[in-house]
């Protein structure tokens, strides 16, 4: 028995639909809040610099940090940068994951704020660009010198990220405390983290409860209107929160220290990372001077 042939017709495809604001809003906050997360797990890891006095840590970086900052010469910077790789790699961190966060916003920044000083800068001409009322002409001491910012703000900034990986952000809050920083800064530094900690799980609630409530797409006018309600409910909300914080950290005896159940205890092992640091800051300085 022959069955009658019905013609099948298949609808279009329609294009995909690009992702709306709500949904890149919610991607970026939550991965803000699991690279929040992956540094206090990277910091708990059993490895070499996360066993070290935290003190000593800071004491460490920040002379790495200086030596950076007056570093002039390009092979004096790579060098300084090598050594923060090796610390990524003696700390068993993702070597990959560490250089995409730094160098997929730094050469943006940075290089916004010194492309101009590459067109005044005398020098060797390398190439021009005409416009309608002037000609720019890019030097080769302009260059040079766009790159050396470049590259001492991505050491920096690596090293900062790579004491921020390895170290629990209250015991760096305590370790300044320990070489008295003022209370007061103290306090807000960490204070600050926490509540943008608070704020982004609030906003990434929000964002939530509106994707799960719309049916059909939102016209432009729609979501700015919902943009700028949203925002004057979390200013409301962060202002009520931050009250009922300090209640309870009241409540609970804060009397305005940092305190951690850390007991810290400076090993040989801490003085001798203090010690190379310091000394690879000061021959960094000097060969600097040297090749300069």
């Amino acid at each position: 028995m022959n069955l009658p042939q019905t013609a099948v017709t298949t609808a279009p495809r329609s294009k995909r639909a690009r992702s709306g604001f709500v949904e890149k809003t919610i991607s970026g906050i939550s991965s803000s809040i699991e690279n929040a997360v992956f540094s206090e797990e990277n910091a708990r890891r059993d490895a070499l610099l996360q066993r070290r006095d935290p003190r000593v840590k800071v004491v460490a970086f920040a002379f790495l940090v200086v030596a950076a900052g007056l570093s002039r010469d390009w092979r004096v910077l790579a060098a300084l940068y090598c050594v923060t790789l090796a610390g990524v790699v003696a700390a068993h961190l993702d070597l990959g994951t560490f250089l995409k966060r730094v160098w997929l916003g730094i050469p943006f920044f940075s290089g916004i704020v010194v492309l101009p000083s590459i067109f005044f800068i005398g020098g060797h001409e390398l190439f021009h660009i005409p416009l309608g009322f002037a000609t720019l002409t890019a030097t080769r001491a302009g260059v040079g010198a766009a790159a050396i910012f470049v590259l001492r703000v991505a050491v920096c900034v690596s090293m900062a990220i790579l004491l921020v990986l390895t170290t629990r952000w209250s015991d760096i809050l305590k370790s300044l405390r320990f070489f008295r920083v003022p209370t007061v800064f103290v306090l807000i530094l960490g204070m600050t983290y926490r509540y943008i900690f608070l704020l982004l799980h609030t906003v990434n609630s929000m964002f939530l409860s509106r994707k799960s409530r719309i049916v059909a797409r939102t016209t432009g006018k729609e979501q700015r209107w919902w943009v700028v309600s949203s925002m004057s409910v979390l200013m409301s909300r962060s202002f009520r929160m931050s009250e009922d914080v300090y209640q309870a950290m009241l409540a609970r005896g804060f009397t305005g220290q940092v305190r951690t159940l850390s007991d810290y205890r400076v090993r040989p092992a801490d003085w001798i990372l203090g010690v190379a640091a310091v000394a690879c800051a000061a021959a960094a300085i000097l060969a600097d001077g040297w090749l300069a």
